[in-house]
């Protein structure tokens, strides 16, 4: 389309024209005033006076005369009525409208002038010129079929509608208008009291296409003079049919009307002869566009041939490719029945059976399989089937029927599909019933090259096993959680029937309750006490009044009624002052109150002050005053509601109660996680000065690097470093990994080497070498090799057996550290998938509230006697109990008996019998302390060879001060032996019963068990902590100890104390620490006993002594007291532990779990737990930890007074630092998750016996036998050798 471009200027109005072509809106023209006339004239003379009769000419020429007329000139098509083209103008009418030659567009071309009221910059410009250029009026005149209609509308506020309707014509032309004429007498009108000519034309288009058309003149009344036409409105539509040779005359016709004028019209010529230029020009684009819609039209014609002709020739080559396609097929199909019978002749002359094709196998391919039935088993039989799998018999088996052949002789085939994931193919052949033909029991085979081997085959196996374990894993933990939705279901139900029980037991109670109140419940004497109104109901305001002068409080100053409700159920209700009554004669006085809701009776009575404060009361005589409440329902309703009532707030409360434990539960079994994950952390970084990972968690499946620093091991300043891997406790299906040299690192002090994780490791194993090969030095971590755990595995290591026989058991058999240990190590173990029992003497002095299930497991004979064997659950572990029948454990004590050797002696050999008469084999035997040393000389020496070759024995020293003889011996028999701290492995390393046996001699720390000892569920504390809110909590245990104890309730420093008061225990830095503490303003609690009667009365007199000077701040309970114990711990600012030795200790343990900071001696465990704020950053750094307390080294009154004194003054100057403080302390773990990691590797170095050592010169080569299968790899014998199992 053309554009419009013209921009005028004016004051009055702008006008708009917009043209329309194949639907699309022009751009608009602007016209100024001064054009405004010259758009009137074009309008009317050159666009619509050649389209209309004379008559309508006539009528448009006039309006001019009629200036305040509103017209409307409307041409509709009577066969479809669409307007085709519309031109709208708002303008007032004074000049004289002429008629004059018109060129139109086609139907789809739309012109339209719209009003605009406003402003645009003035621009001079010729209408007519810009006019023409935009439209090419003429490339549209040509067009057969116009129909042009002209509205005329203006929207004024008065006016008046005169609607002139012409029908149309009878009578027809060949072409053009017709006009019929007209009475001027009956078209002229009167408007407002002049005459206006109301023209009336009726015009009929005589086309071959169209034949009628309409036209409608509406008058509507126009503005007066001095107003301002807003919108005048006018649609030209007009429709005309020609044929091709009229439209070129009729463009000719108008061009040269154009050019001509009218006299009448006073059309500007130049703007004329303008327009004459733009329709020639236009009629010239027009016929090159002709010519070149010809040009293309042969074009097309050219290229389709030449298509036509492309498709042919392709059409004829595939066809003789597709000849020739079957031709070779042909030829090639002879030429493998050739090359078949060549190979079938060659089978036959080696001997052979079968034969394939083609000869080289390989994957996503078919092959033929040809059997020679007259030399196989099955020569006999009509059916043959071969049966086979793939690698090794391990993937996708198939079985198929075999066709006999074509080429001759008695050959049978079948086709087999070589999946993409083969490396070999295995079958055999048989009769699909119970004859076969296997190759003489070897099975046949053929290799496929090129495809995986079997190491890629064994991952993609491995990685579809793990899919699988997902999808099982997704589907049990869907099959749980449904399970647990059922169990919730069905307790709620069982619950919600609970609930209603208790409710109507809780009716009958409170029926039974409130039956005789309700029937003694007679009215009260009126002058001494009623209530107004005599009619109430629940939730009432009724008064109460009171004689006073006639009781008991005659000369009371104040009365107050104190009160309930259905015989005082809920206590104390109603408390109100009453005020004196001036209303009635008499000493009268009342109060309002509200009758209870669900009150079947009132209680009260009348005393002379508020609850706590009155002395005198007026309880009627001991009968309370009572009042029946009048219901409006009956008595069995009545209890019915109230039944429901009970029922719903029972409800509630439950609901409330589970969701508080279930929180609770899921915040604790959170925190454990949390902490056994920071542990783990701790614990791989805890070798990084020695050696690390990257990533720190290693991954199945997964490379990873692994860093080593030699400076502190046996290979420090070898040129070379070497390292030898494996995994699962080196028993992988890969057996040992080619040795790695290890190359420097970035850091300068270590170096590296990178592995791939296999998807089926569990554990990693490793040890370095100065050499390649096997001879030279080993750093295989004392024996213990180097370990680090695999995550995301779809190999779980196996479950160990370890029985435990112990002679104490916390909690049912507990006198010191031992019984704790041997539970919290079980628990531990257990937790880590392992399976762990334990074997105890039946003391008939044993605390079995705590054993679940306790009953008669067997019996047996040994010894003389018949031992009776007892099972139960303990702490969730699984035990048995020995009970000979000769009396030993009837004692009524675990120790102090004469013959306490011989009863542990004969303990030990029965439980070593009840393991062999049971058929037990367990992996490892765990013994404990000189008690139970027995079993690893009595196992090596008497069941070793008797059906128990399988266990191990793992011997642990809890104190070396008591049965040192037996634990030297134990020693000796002993495959692994640890004690309880790394520090005290080192203080009694020159043992002369410890000094031989160093080689197998291994600290590990003891732990504490968290559920025991746990701030957040512990039931003995007033308030729950973690470590998030321990400021809180510890305060709220401080003053409960402070209330307990009577102590004075401030904001002081509390020293606690909890101890065996013996020698051991530096009894005399306790008694110093203690006045010292005091001295400096603090708190002291001391909790203990001696079993030294000397020791405890000179405890007795310390404790009285404080008690008399230092009475609001010191107390010493003599005694053991578990629930005080737990108050201490949470309470205590500060918990000290100056033993002279300590093994491992567990009370600093315990206090750093409760957020309690230790002062300790540097001693033992003491030693290996608490780090000095000052001065041990650096070490606590090494074990992944931070500064946790106060030590010190001296025996002497200066060493407690330093670190005393350190720790008093940080909580009075640094109490912001301090409570940090106990916040770290609690996020440490001292549990056994740590401990009992280091207890799993020492168990699998200790079954290393498992291996067959055949010793040679240079080194030792290690059989490893696991299950069916056999892996050998060698290790050097420098120092220890390396580890397998």
């Amino acid at each position: 389309m053309d554009e419009f471009v013209s921009c005028s200027k004016i004051k009055e109005q702008t006008f708009k024209i917009t043209c329309i072509c194949s639907s699309l809106e022009a751009q608009i023209l602007l016209l100024s005033p001064r054009t405004k006339h010259n758009l009137l004239l074009y309008f009317t003379s050159v666009l619509i006076r050649p389209l209309l009769s004379p008559s309508v000419s006539r009528f448009i020429k006039s309006i001019n005369h009629y200036e305040s007329n509103y017209v409307l000139i409307q041409s509709r098509d009577r066969s479809s009525g669409e307007s085709v083209a519309t031109m709208e103008t708002s303008l007032q009418l004074h000049t004289p409208v002429c008629c004059g030659q018109i060129v139109l567009r086609d139907k789809t071309t739309l012109v339209k002038i719209k009003p605009f009221i406003g402003s645009h910059p003035s621009r001079t410009t010729n209408l007519f010129s810009q006019f023409t250029r935009s439209c090419s009026w003429h490339k549209y005149s040509v067009i057969a079929g116009f129909s042009h209609q002209i509205i005329a509308s203006s929207d004024f506020s008065r006016k008046r509608r005169y609607k002139v309707s012409t029908p149309r014509a009878n009578d027809s032309a060949p072409k053009g208008f017709k006009p019929k004429p007209n009475n001027p007498r009956k078209d002229q009108k009167t408007v407002e009291g002049k005459e206006v000519v109301s023209p009336s034309v009726s015009t009929e288009v005589v086309n071959p296409t169209k034949k009628e058309s309409k036209l409608e003149v509406i008058f509507d009344k126009a503005p007066g003079p001095d107003q301002r036409a807003e919108n005048v409105h006018i649609d030209i539509i007009d429709e005309i049919s020609m044929s091709g040779s009229q439209k070129e005359n009729n463009s000719a016709n108008l061009i040269e009307s154009l050019s001509s004028g009218d006299n009448d019209d006073d059309v500007d010529e130049e703007a004329s002869r303008k327009l004459k230029l733009e329709m020639e020009a236009k009629l010239l684009r027009q016929k090159m566009e002709e010519e070149e819609e010809k040009l293309l039209k042969q074009k097309m014609e050219e290229e389709e041939k030449l298509l036509k002709q492309k498709m042919e020739e392709e059409e004829k080559l595939l066809k003789q490719k597709m000849e020739e396609e079957l031709r070779k097929k042909e030829m090639e199909a002879k030429l493998r029945i050739q090359e078949l019978k060549s190979l079938a002749t060659e089978t036959l002359v080696n001997g052979e059976k079968i034969f394939y094709y083609p000869k080289i196998v390989t994957p996503a391919e078919d092959i033929e399989i040809f059997l020679n039935r007259t030399v196989s088993s099955l020569y006999e039989e009509s059916e043959i089937l071969i049966m086979g799998s793939f690698n090794d018999w391990r993937y996708k088996s198939f079985t198929v029927k075999l066709e006999k052949t074509n080429f001759g002789m008695d050959w049978w085939s079948c086709k087999i599909h070589v999946p993409k994931e083969a490396y070999r193919i295995d079958f055999v052949f048989f009769n699909g019933k119970d004859v076969y033909e296997n190759n003489e029991m070897k099975d046949f085979c053929i290799n496929v090259e090129g495809g995986m081997d079997v190491y890629e085959f064994e991952e993609l196996l491995l990685e579809e096993k793990r899919i699988e374990l997902e999808r099982l894993a997704k589907e049990e933990y869907e099959r749980e959680k449904q399970a647990e939705e059922q169990r919730r279901i069905e307790a709620e139900k069982a619950s919600s029937e609970a609930d209603r029980v208790q409710a109507k037991s809780e009716v009958e109670r409170r029926r039974g309750i409130l039956e005789e109140p309700l029937q003694k419940a007679v009215k009260s004497d009126d002058n001494v006490c009623y209530i107004e109104p005599s009619e109430f109901k629940w939730e009432d305001m009724v008064t109460v009044y009171y004689n006073r002068c006639v009781g008991p409080l005659a000369n009371a100053k104040d009365v107050w009624i104190l009160g309930g409700y259905n015989n005082w159920i809920d206590g104390l209700s109603i408390v109100e002052k009453l005020d004196k009554f001036e209303g009635q004669v008499g000493d009268w006085w009342y109060a309002n109150v509200v009758v209870p809701d669900r009150s079947l009776v009132l209680d009260w009575v009348f005393s002379d002050g508020p609850p706590q404060q009155a002395t005198l009361y007026d309880n009627n005589n001991r009968k309370d005053f009572h009042a029946i409440v009048p219901i409006s329902v009956s008595q069995d309703l009545f209890w019915a509601e109230e039944e429901h009532e009970i029922y719903k707030k029972l409800q509630t409360e439950r609901r409330i109660r589970e969701e508080e434990i279930r929180t609770k539960a899921e915040k604790t079994a959170r925190m454990k996680v949390e902490t056994r994950e920071r542990t783990m952390k701790t614990f791989l970084l805890s070798q990084k000065d020695i050696v690390y990972t990257d990533p720190l968690d290693v991954q199945a499946g997964s490379n990873v690097t692994v860093f080593y620093n030699p400076t502190d091991t046996v290979l420090n300043g070898k040129p070379e470093v070497w390292f030898r891997c494996s995994f699962n406790r080196w028993t992988h299906r890969m057996g040992l990994l080619p040795p790695q040299k290890m190359l420097p690192a970035d850091n300068g002090t270590h170096v590296k080497t990178s592995v791939k994780v296999p998807l089926d490791a569990y554990v990693m194993d490793f040890v370095f070498s100065e050499k390649e090969t096997d001879d030279g030095v080993f750093d295989n971590k004392n024996g213990m090799d180097y370990h680090l755990p695999v995550s995301g595995g779809i190999a779980k290591e196996s479950p160990m057996h370890i029985v435990h026989i112990s002679v104490e058991m916390a909690p049912i058999a507990k006198v010191g550290g031992l019984g704790d240990v041997v539970t919290s190590l079980s628990r531990a173990v257990q937790d880590l998938n392992h399976n762990v029992d334990i074997i105890l003497p039946k003391y008939d002095c044993l605390n079995l509230s705590n054993v679940k299930d306790l009953g008669i497991h067997k019996s047996y004979s040994w010894g003389g006697t018949e031992i009776k064997v007892w099972f139960g659950k303990v702490e969730g572990l699984s035990v048995y109990f020995l009970e000979p029948q000769n009396g030993l454990f009837w004692k009524g004590c675990i120790y102090g008996c004469n013959n306490d050797g011989e009863r542990f002696g004969f303990f030990c050999h029965a439980a070593l019998e009840f393991l062999l008469q049971t058929g037990s084999h367990p992996d490892v035997i765990h013994c404990h302390d000189w008690s139970s040393a027995p079993v690893a000389w009595l196992f090596k020496d008497n069941y070793t060879h008797y059906g128990l070759s399988k266990s191990r024995i793992v011997f642990t020293i809890h104190n070396l001060e008591f049965g040192a003889q037996l634990i030297g011996k134990a020693m000796q028999y002993a495959d692994k032996a640890t004690t309880v701290s790394p520090t005290y492995s080192q203080e009694v390393a020159g043992n002369p019963v410890i000094a031989p046996h160093l080689y197998k001699f291994h600290g590990i720390l003891n732990g504490i068990d968290p559920d025991i000892w746990d701030p957040f569920n512990d039931k003995f504390l007033p308030v729950s902590y973690t470590s998030e809110n321990v400021v809180d909590g510890k305060r709220a245990a401080k003053e409960a100890l402070q209330e307990r104890l009577d102590l004075k309730r401030a904001d002081l420093p509390l020293v606690g104390i909890i101890t065996r008061l013996t020698h051991q225990k530096g009894i005399h830095l306790i008694k110093h620490a203690i006045w010292r503490a005091l001295d400096r303003g603090s708190q002291v609690v001391l909790l203990g006993s001696a079993p030294d009667p000397r020791i405890q009365n000179d405890f007795v007199n310390l404790a009285s002594q404080l008690h008399s000077t230092h009475n609001d701040r010191a107390r010493l309970i003599l005694t053991y007291d578990e629930p005080l114990s737990h108050l201490i711990y949470a309470g205590a600012d500060f918990i000290l532990v100056p033993s002279i030795f300590e093994p491992c200790g567990l009370t600093q343990l315990t206090a750093m779990r409760y957020g309690s900071i230790p002062i300790v001696r540097k001693t033992g465990g003491l030693y290996d737990t608490v780090f000095d704020v000052e001065h041990d950053k650096e070490r606590a750094q090494s074990q992944g930890l931070v500064p946790n307390g106060f030590n010190f080294e001296g025996a002497d009154a200066a060493g407690v007074d330093y670190a005393v004194n350190r720790a008093i003054s940080a909580w009075y100057e640094s109490r912001d630092w301090f409570n940090s403080l106990c916040k770290v302390v609690m996020e440490q773990d001292w549990s056994w998750n740590r401990p009992a990691l280091d207890y799993l590797e020492l168990y699998h170095a200790a079954r290393k016996q498992h291996l067959v050592a055949i010793v040679d010169r240079r080194s030792v080569h290690l059989l490893a036998i696991i299950g069916s299968r056999s892996i050998q790899f060698h290790c050097s014998t420098s120092s220890s050798l390396a580890s397998v199992s």
